[in-house]
């Protein structure tokens, strides 16, 4: 339930805003070039519902639309991604130039992510020419919208594009490698580093990425399940995080890695001027249960965790979970973390009354606040999501917005959840 009190109040200066993915939303397929989710959705079988992305939310067409709905939400940022198949394509940097106009016209920042997911077709993250040629393409970007974008992201959830994407192939490219996929977790921090040089070589300032983490519980204190839950958490979290704020991998992992591990280290832990995390829920291991889980036998099992609420994914709902990752990564990391901002946070809920969406949000946001009186430096929060949308390999059957959308119309209807993050703002404000 919904506490009655007031949200806490937040520091002056606190960024507020919500989120979304190109792919999840653009549509207007024909008018970009392909990419491995388009190749993916293809195969039958990939995609619950055997939708694809070909038109999503119209967003390409109704941007001055979900323009309008962001301001009249009150939010001070738009987290969007840019689609490198569509910059590949003819007049495709012409899309976000009058994005971002139409954003800063409506008092917006715009927050661009330069990779989520949607690698062009025919680039591979196991070659290591793909880092250089993204941080050409983060160029390419920067001096297109640099004069009016003063926030950056370089990659959206590398973690997942690896696991699920290359290791398990539950998501595009399909790719079931398993532990032979490090390169492409490798490559994609390189690709950061790389593009981080190019944008601050661009003039670019506010630069940071969006990690996905999240707090390990061992399913026992039984050595082996304690065992698991540390090489999960090593996969998961230090894997991407420990490179960026350490310069250097976790024991064990540097030495799988490709190349000049050293060199590229270097390149990989340029300064940050933030560091992004999304957050959804913690994850409870044990040890290998003798069953194949994502169709392959791991080195860990991952159980479920008891006596909470789960959302429409039958992911946990754990608020508290969110103060812990972050006095935790403080604890750890030390004065080497930057200023943290919640990139992504959310959960799939039907409904137009959607209150279990906004208890969700009420318990996080409280959380948030909690880690912040414990003295973690967190500037800022991004609901995950604006628009209910394409949920890659779940495809239409989940819905994360604060906006329904009537796939079959395109109408747009704010659900509770947008009345109600409203007025956390006005009264913020």
């Amino acid at each position: 339930m919904v506490t009655t009190n007031p949200v806490p109040r937040f520091p002056a200066g606190f960024l507020w805003g919500v989120s979304t993915s190109a792919h999840q939303i653009e549509g207007s397929a024909g008018t970009r070039e392909r990419s491995v989710w388009d190749a993916f959705t293809d195969r039958p079988g990939r995609v619950s519902d055997g939708s694809t992305a070909a038109v999503a939310c119209d967003h390409c067409r109704r941007y001055r639309e979900d323009v309008a709905l962001l301001a009249g939400l009150g939010v001070g940022a738009y987290r969007f991604s840019v689609s490198w198949p569509r910059v590949d394509s003819p007049g495709g940097l012409d899309f976000y130039d009058r994005l971002t106009d139409e954003l800063c016209a409506a008092g917006v920042r715009p927050v661009p992510t330069l990779f989520h997911w949607d690698l062009p077709l025919g680039l591979d993250w196991r070659e290591r020419d793909t880092a250089a040629r993204f941080a050409a393409y983060a160029a390419r970007v920067a001096d297109r919208l640099g004069d009016r974008v003063s926030t950056w992201i370089t990659l959206n959830e590398p973690a997942e594009h690896t696991l699920l994407g290359h290791a398990l192939g539950v998501h595009a490219p399909g790719e079931r490698l398993l532990f032979d996929a490090l390169p492409v977790a490798h490559h994609q921090l390189l690709a950061h580093g790389l593009a981080v040089r190019a944008l601050r070589a661009a003039g670019a300032t506010g630069i940071g990425i969006a990690n996905s983490h999240g707090p390990t519980w061992p399913a026992s204190d039984d050595p082996t399940d304690r065992e698991a839950a540390g090489f999960y958490d090593v996969l998961l979290n230090r894997m991407f995080a420990d490179p960026l704020l350490l310069g250097r991998y976790p024991d064990g992992i540097g030495g799988l890695m490709p190349g000049d591990v050293a060199a590229d280290l270097a390149v990989i832990a340029e300064p940050l001027d933030f560091y992004g995390v999304n957050y959804y829920a913690p994850t409870r291991v044990g040890a290998p249960a003798g069953e194949r889980q994502f169709g392959a036998e791991l080195p860990f099992s991952v159980r479920r965790i008891e006596g909470r609420p789960v959302t429409d994914s039958g992911w946990p709902v754990v608020p508290e979970a969110l103060t812990e990752l972050l006095t935790g990564f403080r604890a750890r990391y030390g004065d080497r973390l930057p200023p943290v901002l919640i990139t992504e946070n959310g959960c799939a809920y039907d409904g137009l009354d959607d209150q279990a969406r906004i208890a969700y949000l009420d318990g996080h946001l409280r959380a948030l606040h909690e880690a912040l009186a414990a003295g973690v430096d967190v500037r800022g929060y991004f609901v995950w999501s604006l628009l209910d949308n394409f949920e890659w390999a779940e495809g239409y059957t989940r819905r994360f917005g604060l906006v329904h959308v009537d796939f079959a119309t395109q109408r747009r209807t704010p659900k509770a959840s947008y009345g109600w993050f409203r007025d956390v703002l006005r009264a913020q404000a």
